[in-house]
């Protein structure tokens, strides 16, 4: 774990697989908007450590945690750790997730488990310690998919585990209630990140391009900038919701 040096207390947001792509966006986004940050990753430690030392070169205040958001004792650590170094959480964003896309027909049990352990139980580990341990007033942004709305081939695997988060997000939120803590997820789009474009063609990558309306890919600093709204005060009255951020595919 990298530890910033201290500085004035500041709000305090956990971005759970923040070591790149879309999570690292959001950490940047959160940082900017006056967050203390907790960079948590499962491997990518190098990445996770310089992009804390970019946001701490910048003026912020972050951290690295090392968590498999799949296992409870690693997540309640987590958690720990950040109470100790920069205080009680104020935002949880899910982002942790895998995505591989095959026929159900074609998914082992190890493809499986793959999946609900680190999109569903991963979720399910950090609300259930945000719910025993966030500030009142926090927020909780969970990450769901655009795919869920397409039904399209080769995702019955992935989407299931995105259902669950959706449902996830739709109940908690009311098992909050008389806490002030709002519970809502993103919904992207496809995104143009590395491990989005990594073994597509440039024709697969145009065709996904040319299908919303606006016809481009998604960029993470959208996704980060939807985050930051749900993360923010002008969000307040927007609880229980899954806010598709995707050009208007679906």
């Amino acid at each position: 774990m990298t530890q910033s040096t201290p500085h004035i207390t500041r709000p305090v947001a956990i971005v759970t697989g923040a070591s790149r792509g879309i999570g690292a966006e959001i950490a940047r986004r959160l940082s900017h908007d006056g967050f203390a940050v907790v960079v948590n990753y499962a491997s990518s430690a190098a990445e996770a450590n310089a992009l804390v030392g970019q946001l701490n070169a910048d003026g912020g205040q972050a951290i690295a945690i090392k968590a498999d958001v799949a296992k409870a004792d690693e997540v309640r650590a987590l958690f720990e750790q950040t109470e100790t170094h920069l205080g009680k959480v104020d935002v949880l964003v899910n982002n942790a997730g895998v995505m591989k896309a095959l026929p159900l027909a074609e998914t082992s049990d190890e493809q499986f488990d793959q999946a609900f352990n680190i999109n569903t139980r991963g979720t399910f580990n950090t609300l259930r310690e945000a719910g025993a341990r966030m500030n009142g007033g926090g927020r909780i942004i969970n990450f769901s998919t655009t795919a869920l709305a397409l039904n399209l081939p080769g995702y019955a695997i992935y989407n299931a585990t995105k259902a669950a988060v959706e449902a996830f997000t739709h109940v908690f939120a009311k098992e909050l209630r008389g806490r002030n803590i709002t519970v809502n997820a993103v919904a992207p789009g496809p995104v143009a990140t590395e491990l989005f474009l990594h073994g597509k063609s440039e024709e697969q990558i145009q065709h996904f391009a040319s299908m919303p309306p606006l016809q481009r890919l998604g960029q993470p600093e959208d996704i980060a900038s939807v985050v930051s709204f749900l993360a923010g005060p002008d969000s307040g009255w927007v609880n229980g919701q899954v806010l598709r951020a995707n050009g208007g595919l679906a």
